[in-house]
Protein backbone atom coordinates (compact mmCIF):
# COMPACT_ATOMS: atom_id res chain seq x y z
CA UNK A 1 0.00 0.00 0.00
CA UNK A 2 2.87 2.76 0.79
CA UNK A 3 4.89 1.44 -2.36
CA UNK A 4 1.45 2.67 -4.58
CA UNK A 5 0.98 5.88 -2.41
CA UNK A 6 4.99 6.53 -3.30
CA UNK A 7 4.47 5.71 -7.06
CA UNK A 8 1.59 8.22 -7.17
CA UNK A 9 3.51 11.55 -7.21
CA UNK A 10 5.85 9.77 -9.76
CA UNK A 11 2.62 9.09 -12.57
CA UNK A 12 1.49 12.87 -11.90
CA UNK A 13 4.69 14.22 -12.56
CA UNK A 14 5.07 12.00 -15.85
CA UNK A 15 1.76 13.52 -17.17
CA UNK A 16 2.28 17.00 -16.48
CA UNK A 17 5.72 16.69 -18.27
CA UNK A 18 3.76 14.83 -21.68
CA UNK A 19 1.20 17.60 -21.20
CA UNK A 20 3.84 20.54 -21.40
CA UNK A 21 5.38 18.92 -24.55
CA UNK A 22 1.70 18.75 -26.16
CA UNK A 23 1.55 22.30 -25.41
CA UNK A 24 4.99 22.96 -26.90
CA UNK A 25 4.07 21.25 -30.38
CA UNK A 26 0.89 22.69 -30.90
CA UNK A 27 1.70 26.63 -31.59
CA UNK A 28 4.69 25.12 -34.26
CA UNK A 29 1.96 23.39 -35.75
CA UNK A 30 -0.83 26.12 -36.00
CA UNK A 31 1.57 28.66 -36.81
CA UNK A 32 3.03 26.51 -39.82
CA UNK A 33 -0.72 25.92 -41.17
CA UNK A 34 -1.47 30.00 -41.15
CA UNK A 35 1.77 30.73 -43.27
CA UNK A 36 1.14 28.28 -45.49
CA UNK A 37 -2.75 29.95 -46.57
CA UNK A 38 -1.06 33.22 -46.30
CA UNK A 39 1.00 31.90 -49.36
CA UNK A 40 -1.60 30.56 -51.23
CA UNK A 41 -3.74 33.50 -50.89
CA UNK A 42 -1.61 35.83 -52.19
CA UNK A 43 0.26 33.45 -56.13
CA UNK A 44 0.73 36.80 -57.56
CA UNK A 45 3.63 37.96 -55.07
CA UNK A 46 5.26 34.21 -55.58
CA UNK A 47 7.61 33.73 -58.80
CA UNK A 48 8.11 30.37 -57.47
CA UNK A 49 8.85 27.70 -60.42
CA UNK A 50 5.64 25.31 -58.85
CA UNK A 51 3.40 28.03 -58.79
CA UNK A 52 1.86 27.47 -62.43
CA UNK A 53 -1.18 29.71 -63.25
CA UNK A 54 0.24 33.18 -62.72
CA UNK A 55 3.66 32.70 -64.28
CA UNK A 56 2.13 30.92 -67.28
CA UNK A 57 0.31 33.66 -68.14
CA UNK A 58 2.59 36.30 -67.38
CA UNK A 59 5.17 34.47 -69.42
CA UNK A 60 3.83 32.81 -72.37
CA UNK A 61 0.84 33.85 -74.22
CA UNK A 62 -2.04 32.22 -75.46
CA UNK A 63 -4.08 32.50 -78.62
CA UNK A 64 -6.23 35.05 -77.80
CA UNK A 65 -4.38 37.61 -75.45
CA UNK A 66 -1.36 39.11 -75.32
CA UNK A 67 2.16 38.66 -73.36
CA UNK A 68 2.00 40.58 -69.80
CA UNK A 69 -1.40 41.50 -70.23
CA UNK A 70 -4.97 39.99 -68.85
CA UNK A 71 -7.42 38.61 -71.54
CA UNK A 72 -10.24 40.97 -71.05
CA UNK A 73 -8.16 44.01 -71.58
CA UNK A 74 -6.56 42.53 -74.75
CA UNK A 75 -10.24 41.39 -76.00
CA UNK A 76 -11.46 45.36 -75.83
CA UNK A 77 -8.14 46.62 -76.89
CA UNK A 78 -7.77 44.32 -79.83
CA UNK A 79 -11.65 44.56 -80.56
CA UNK A 80 -11.15 48.98 -80.73
CA UNK A 81 -7.42 48.86 -82.68
CA UNK A 82 -7.04 45.75 -84.84
CA UNK A 83 -10.33 44.37 -85.38
CA UNK A 84 -10.36 40.93 -87.54
CA UNK A 85 -10.45 41.37 -91.15
CA UNK A 86 -14.15 41.06 -92.75
CA UNK A 87 -15.41 41.54 -95.90
CA UNK A 88 -17.29 44.22 -95.05
CA UNK A 89 -14.22 45.87 -93.54
CA UNK A 90 -11.42 45.79 -96.44
CA UNK A 91 -10.73 48.91 -98.02
CA UNK A 92 -12.36 49.33 -101.27
CA UNK A 93 -9.95 49.59 -104.06
CA UNK A 94 -10.13 51.42 -106.93
CA UNK A 95 -10.60 49.68 -110.54
CA UNK A 96 -7.98 49.39 -112.45
CA UNK A 97 -7.43 49.59 -115.99
CA UNK A 98 -8.38 45.73 -116.53
CA UNK A 99 -11.27 46.61 -114.43
CA UNK A 100 -13.12 49.26 -116.55
CA UNK A 101 -16.27 48.80 -117.74
CA UNK A 102 -16.81 48.72 -120.93
CA UNK A 103 -20.16 49.79 -122.99
CA UNK A 104 -22.05 46.84 -123.49
CA UNK A 105 -21.07 45.02 -126.87
CA UNK A 106 -17.44 46.00 -126.10
CA UNK A 107 -14.53 43.38 -125.01
CA UNK A 108 -10.99 43.58 -124.85
CA UNK A 109 -9.26 41.55 -127.04
CA UNK A 110 -7.16 40.24 -125.07
CA UNK A 111 -10.02 38.90 -122.94
CA UNK A 112 -10.80 36.85 -125.68
CA UNK A 113 -7.64 36.10 -128.01
CA UNK A 114 -4.90 35.52 -125.01
CA UNK A 115 -2.38 35.07 -127.69
CA UNK A 116 -2.36 38.65 -129.02
CA UNK A 117 0.34 40.92 -128.52
CA UNK A 118 -0.26 44.72 -128.15
CA UNK A 119 1.39 47.90 -129.36
CA UNK A 120 -0.90 50.83 -129.01
CA UNK A 121 0.89 53.06 -131.26
CA UNK A 122 -2.14 55.90 -130.56
CA UNK A 123 -1.04 55.64 -126.53
CA UNK A 124 2.43 56.69 -126.95
CA UNK A 125 4.24 59.14 -129.14
CA UNK A 126 5.72 57.03 -132.11
CA UNK A 127 2.64 57.88 -134.61
CA UNK A 128 2.31 60.00 -137.12
CA UNK A 129 1.52 62.96 -135.24
CA UNK A 130 4.29 62.31 -132.36
CA UNK A 131 2.09 62.68 -129.49
CA UNK A 132 -0.18 60.77 -127.30
CA UNK A 133 -3.90 60.71 -129.02
CA UNK A 134 -6.40 62.18 -127.06
CA UNK A 135 -8.76 59.18 -125.34
CA UNK A 136 -6.16 56.87 -125.57
CA UNK A 137 -5.34 56.34 -121.82
CA UNK A 138 -4.26 53.51 -121.54
CA UNK A 139 -2.43 50.74 -124.47
CA UNK A 140 -5.40 48.52 -124.40
CA UNK A 141 -7.37 47.20 -127.58
CA UNK A 142 -11.06 47.19 -127.64
CA UNK A 143 -13.34 45.45 -130.28
CA UNK A 144 -17.21 44.88 -130.73
CA UNK A 145 -17.73 41.26 -129.32
CA UNK A 146 -18.12 40.36 -133.16
CA UNK A 147 -15.34 40.91 -134.27
CA UNK A 148 -13.34 40.23 -131.08
CA UNK A 149 -14.89 36.45 -132.08
CA UNK A 150 -13.88 36.75 -135.61
CA UNK A 151 -10.23 38.22 -135.41
CA UNK A 152 -10.31 35.22 -132.86
CA UNK A 153 -10.84 32.94 -135.89
CA UNK A 154 -8.29 34.39 -138.26
CA UNK A 155 -5.68 34.27 -134.95
CA UNK A 156 -6.32 30.72 -134.01
CA UNK A 157 -5.57 29.73 -137.95
CA UNK A 158 -2.71 31.82 -138.26
CA UNK A 159 -0.87 30.49 -134.27
CA UNK A 160 -1.51 27.00 -135.91
CA UNK A 161 0.58 28.37 -138.86
CA UNK A 162 3.26 29.76 -136.37
CA UNK A 163 2.18 33.29 -136.19
CA UNK A 164 0.78 35.74 -133.79
CA UNK A 165 -1.65 38.51 -134.40
CA UNK A 166 0.33 41.78 -132.71
CA UNK A 167 -2.54 45.11 -132.88
CA UNK A 168 -1.74 48.32 -133.48
CA UNK A 169 -5.24 50.10 -133.13
CA UNK A 170 -8.60 49.14 -132.34
CA UNK A 171 -11.74 50.43 -131.51
CA UNK A 172 -10.63 54.16 -131.82
CA UNK A 173 -13.15 57.28 -130.13
CA UNK A 174 -14.27 60.10 -132.20
CA UNK A 175 -12.52 62.33 -130.11
CA UNK A 176 -9.17 61.05 -131.17
CA UNK A 177 -10.44 61.26 -134.43
CA UNK A 178 -11.00 65.06 -133.90
CA UNK A 179 -7.27 65.17 -133.20
CA UNK A 180 -6.03 64.11 -135.78
CA UNK A 181 -8.42 66.58 -137.65
CA UNK A 182 -7.20 69.24 -135.71
CA UNK A 183 -3.42 68.68 -136.26
CA UNK A 184 -3.93 68.04 -140.17
CA UNK A 185 -5.08 71.68 -139.48
CA UNK A 186 -2.15 72.94 -138.79
CA UNK A 187 0.55 72.91 -141.76
CA UNK A 188 3.58 73.24 -139.35
CA UNK A 189 3.80 70.53 -137.32
CA UNK A 190 5.51 68.15 -139.25
CA UNK A 191 7.94 66.82 -137.23
CA UNK A 192 6.92 62.86 -137.88
CA UNK A 193 6.74 63.33 -141.72
CA UNK A 194 9.76 61.54 -143.01
CA UNK A 195 9.46 58.41 -140.81
CA UNK A 196 5.63 57.99 -141.77
CA UNK A 197 4.47 60.55 -145.11
CA UNK A 198 7.43 61.70 -146.42
CA UNK A 199 6.27 61.46 -150.10
CA UNK A 200 2.66 62.98 -149.08
CA UNK A 201 1.81 66.58 -148.47
CA UNK A 202 0.18 66.28 -144.95
CA UNK A 203 -2.37 68.77 -146.80
CA UNK A 204 -3.02 65.64 -148.82
CA UNK A 205 -3.80 63.35 -146.15
CA UNK A 206 -7.61 63.32 -145.64
CA UNK A 207 -8.14 63.95 -149.92
CA UNK A 208 -6.25 60.97 -150.02
CA UNK A 209 -8.10 58.96 -147.68
CA UNK A 210 -5.14 58.55 -145.49
CA UNK A 211 -6.96 60.28 -142.82
CA UNK A 212 -11.05 60.70 -142.23
CA UNK A 213 -13.30 62.55 -140.22
CA UNK A 214 -15.22 59.70 -139.60
CA UNK A 215 -13.28 56.45 -139.24
CA UNK A 216 -14.69 53.04 -139.19
CA UNK A 217 -12.54 51.55 -135.91
CA UNK A 218 -14.91 54.18 -133.96
CA UNK A 219 -17.42 51.89 -134.43
CA UNK A 220 -15.76 49.36 -132.97
CA UNK A 221 -14.98 46.72 -135.52
CA UNK A 222 -11.92 47.78 -137.30
CA UNK A 223 -8.18 47.29 -136.34
CA UNK A 224 -5.32 47.36 -137.59
CA UNK A 225 -2.53 44.74 -137.01
CA UNK A 226 -0.01 42.69 -138.24
CA UNK A 227 2.34 39.49 -137.73
CA UNK A 228 4.59 38.10 -135.17
CA UNK A 229 6.68 34.57 -136.09
CA UNK A 230 6.50 33.04 -133.18
CA UNK A 231 9.73 31.04 -133.31
CA UNK A 232 11.76 34.09 -133.76
CA UNK A 233 9.29 36.99 -132.21
CA UNK A 234 10.08 39.09 -134.74
CA UNK A 235 7.29 40.72 -136.93
CA UNK A 236 6.93 40.15 -140.66
CA UNK A 237 8.17 41.94 -143.37
CA UNK A 238 5.24 43.83 -144.76
CA UNK A 239 7.27 45.96 -146.61
CA UNK A 240 6.41 49.04 -145.36
CA UNK A 241 5.64 49.66 -141.27
CA UNK A 242 2.47 50.61 -139.54
CA UNK A 243 1.01 53.65 -140.51
CA UNK A 244 3.36 54.84 -143.24
CA UNK A 245 1.02 56.69 -145.69
CA UNK A 246 2.23 56.24 -149.25
CA UNK A 247 2.04 54.19 -152.33
CA UNK A 248 4.46 50.77 -150.74
CA UNK A 249 1.54 50.50 -148.54
CA UNK A 250 -1.04 49.83 -150.88
CA UNK A 251 -2.64 46.20 -151.41
CA UNK A 252 -0.70 44.60 -154.56
CA UNK A 253 1.78 47.85 -154.49
CA UNK A 254 4.92 46.98 -157.42
CA UNK A 255 7.42 48.50 -154.71
CA UNK A 256 7.42 45.28 -152.44
CA UNK A 257 9.49 42.32 -153.12
CA UNK A 258 7.13 38.63 -153.25
CA UNK A 259 8.41 37.53 -149.97
CA UNK A 260 6.77 40.83 -148.74
CA UNK A 261 3.71 40.18 -150.52
CA UNK A 262 3.55 36.48 -149.85
CA UNK A 263 3.58 37.83 -146.29
CA UNK A 264 0.82 40.34 -146.25
CA UNK A 265 -1.35 37.51 -148.23
CA UNK A 266 -0.68 34.83 -145.09
CA UNK A 267 -2.49 37.88 -142.98
CA UNK A 268 -4.92 39.05 -145.28
CA UNK A 269 -6.00 35.88 -145.82
CA UNK A 270 -6.89 34.60 -142.23
CA UNK A 271 -8.26 37.81 -142.02
CA UNK A 272 -10.87 37.78 -144.70
CA UNK A 273 -11.91 34.20 -144.37
CA UNK A 274 -12.50 35.44 -141.20
CA UNK A 275 -15.20 37.74 -142.36
CA UNK A 276 -13.07 41.40 -142.71
CA UNK A 277 -12.42 43.34 -145.30
CA UNK A 278 -9.05 45.26 -146.16
CA UNK A 279 -8.56 48.95 -146.08
CA UNK A 280 -6.75 48.91 -150.27
CA UNK A 281 -4.16 51.46 -148.95
CA UNK A 282 -3.30 50.42 -145.95
CA UNK A 283 -2.16 46.31 -145.20
CA UNK A 284 -3.09 46.21 -141.86
CA UNK A 285 -6.50 48.04 -141.74
CA UNK A 286 -8.77 45.38 -141.52
CA UNK A 287 -12.86 45.48 -141.10
CA UNK A 288 -15.88 43.52 -139.56
CA UNK A 289 -17.92 43.02 -142.96
CA UNK A 290 -21.03 42.28 -140.65
CA UNK A 291 -20.43 45.01 -138.24
CA UNK A 292 -22.94 45.17 -135.67
CA UNK A 293 -22.89 48.92 -134.94
CA UNK A 294 -22.26 50.42 -138.72
CA UNK A 295 -24.16 53.39 -138.51
CA UNK A 296 -22.74 54.37 -134.86
CA UNK A 297 -19.12 56.03 -133.81
CA UNK A 298 -18.52 55.69 -130.39
CA UNK A 299 -16.61 58.37 -127.97
CA UNK A 300 -15.62 56.38 -124.76
CA UNK A 301 -11.89 56.78 -123.42
CA UNK A 302 -9.41 53.56 -123.92
CA UNK A 303 -8.51 52.56 -120.79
Amino acid sequence: MKRHVKLCPVIFAVLILLASCVNDTGPENTSSTVTAGEVSAKPEASHSPGEASAPESASEPDRDTEPGTKPESVMEETSETAPEPTPDAEPKVEPGPDQYSLPEGFVYVTDVIPTALLEIRYSAEDNFVGAVIEGYEAPKAILTREAAQALKKAADKLYEQGYRIKIFDAYRPQRAVNHFIRWAQDPDDTKMKDKYYPDVDKADLFKLSYLAKRSGHSRGSTVDLTLVDISTGEELDMGSGFDFLGEISHHGSPLITPEQEKNRNILKDAMVEAGFKPHPKEWWHYGLIDEPYPDTYFDFPVR
